[in-house]
């Protein structure tokens, strides 16, 4: 079954998405919990913004699909749990996918799932699992015309104990190509320092569409032109959380993104939204 219908739902005709992310309480990591305490009035509070697509568990996509407003974003489900996020460092890491999650997911009517391919160098039995995770969904993805969507991320430990990303244009970009080597049909990847090197990321998931992920909050200025600058580089849209769900008004802030991902807005025009 194509998966075409359901990723019309997600992009536009141009070929561009916004998605937010939050599903954040799956990491099990309290700073990510910071402003989305009560989950049902941020969904409620995002969705009124009119993002392309809203990141959900599945525990907690109801409060997404019960609201009744019409249009509403399309809804995106993950579908694997992972460890890696914890404080101090788990023995044993793990990416653990969910046996029926895309028979959930067209039960739910999302547009797509999303699953977690990791590489931390230290612990190889992750990066299998997640190959495990993607070699699974694949089939019974096509076979319900459900989207894969595929989230490359390089680990590296920290001194003060747990993992973080890392900014290797290098790595990523292979990791990016694996993703569409294991049949994404949509690419969710990191972001790198080097902004200016970012399309080789891009091109690596071609011909699938590259959606950077936000990572952590940073100022308002800095994240309108991260994403000014990820679209020169050929990103097809970007899937941010905390940069959204934090934000003091995060109406403003969706408008504002929509604003650059859709209508090609300069940053200072995405600054007089906020």
């Amino acid at each position: 079954m194509s998966v075409e219908p359901r990723l019309r739902r997600l992009f536009t005709p141009q070929g561009k998405c916004l998605q937010i992310a939050l599903d954040h309480g799956f990491a099990n990591d309290p700073p990510t919990l910071v402003g989305m305490e009560n989950l049902g009035k941020v969904v409620e509070t995002v969705a009124a913004g009119s993002p392309d697509g809203i990141i959900l568990t599945l525990g907690q996509a109801h409060w997404l699909q019960d609201l009744a407003q019409k249009p509403k974003p399309a809804l995106v489900v993950r579908a694997d749990v992972m460890n890696v996020y914890h404080l101090p460092t788990p023995r044993q890491v793990f990416c653990k996918y969910i046996d029926d999650a895309v028979e959930q997911a067209v039960a739910l009517d999302a547009a797509a799932i999303v699953i977690n391919l990791f590489w931390l160098e230290e612990h190889p039995d992750l990066h299998r699992h997640c190959v495990e995770n993607a070699v699974h969904f694949k089939g019974r993805c096509e076979r319900y015309g459900m989207p894969l969507m595929i989230e490359p991320m390089v680990l590296i430990p920290t001194q003060s104990g747990g993992f973080k990303n890392t900014a290797d244009i290098g790595q990523t970009t292979a990791l990016a190509r694996l993703a569409v080597e294991l049949g994404a049909d949509i690419v969710k990847a990191d972001i790198d320092d080097n902004l200016q090197e970012y399309h080789r990321v891009v091109e690596a998931a071609l011909p699938r569409p590259m959606l950077p992920r936000g990572g952590s909050r940073v100022p308002d200025l800095q994240i309108l032109t991260r994403t000014v600058k990820l679209l020169q580089q050929g990103a097809a849209g970007v899937v941010y959380g905390r940069n959204v769900y934090q934000h003091p008004h995060p109406e403003r802030m969706i408008r504002a993104l929509q604003a650059v991902v859709h209508e090609g807005a300069s940053v200072e025009k995405a600054m007089s939204i906020l």
